[in-house]
């Protein structure tokens, strides 16, 4: 996706909000979240959202991009996902949907919370606005086999430094039903995997 700025768009006053609203977000990001700034572009935000626990986008670091549009803040930056993600409201292009950022949306909501939103996505994806429509109909048919594709993506375009728990957490996300109960039996699954594995290389030592 080609990067354009936004400079010459946006008045003096509305780029010194975001100026400070970017320094703040550096030096305190809310968890999970590390935003990078481009002291050549202010209007060019980029951040790494590392993915949720208890999810199959667990252990991915992903890549976002926000472009502030001419009339923001009186409308939503468009969001867009720089590393390749199977998600239902995420395109093919990485463009994230923007019924979802619109949401709610007040002028004085800000950075952080179109930050916030996106990572709320990863924890509680929305089927009823799907951009990618193979995503939405797994999720809502065969969560298993939308949970196994979302996981091997994470796995082979997403993979990150390790991370802690706590960078895990959906802050102001619900994660009740089904959905919280799979991703515990997922975690069990996976660690007597690892079980198994450990013994299986022990025999092919002794043979």
């Amino acid at each position: 996706m080609a990067s354009t700025s936004n400079v010459e768009n946006l008045s003096p006053q509305i780029l010194r909000g975001v100026v400070r609203e970017m320094t703040e977000l550096v030096k305190g990001a809310p968890e999970g979240i590390r935003v990078h700034m481009n002291d050549e572009d202010i209007t060019d935000i980029q951040a790494t959202i590392t993915g949720p626990a208890g999810t199959p986008y667990a252990g991915g670091m992903f890549r976002v991009k926000l472009a502030l549009g001419k009339d923001f803040p009186s409308a939503p930056p468009k969001g867009y996902f720089l590393t390749k993600i199977f998600h239902p409201n995420v395109a093919a292009n990485g463009e994230i949907c923007v019924n979802t950022l619109k949401k709610d949306w007040k002028a004085d909501l800000g950075i952080r919370h179109v930050l916030l939103v996106i990572k709320c996505l990863l924890i509680v994806p929305n089927a009823e606005s799907a951009l990618n429509e193979e995503a939405g109909k797994l999720l809502l048919e065969a969560y298993d086999d939308y949970a196994a594709r979302a996981k091997m993506i994470t796995e082979i375009h997403a993979q990150g430094p390790k991370t802690s728990k706590s960078e895990g957490s959906g802050e102001g996300c619900s994660q009740d039903g089904p959905q919280a109960k799979k991703h515990a039996t997922d975690k069990k699954i996976s660690a007597d995997r690892k079980k198994l594995l450990k013994d299986k290389k022990r025999t092919l030592k002794r043979l």
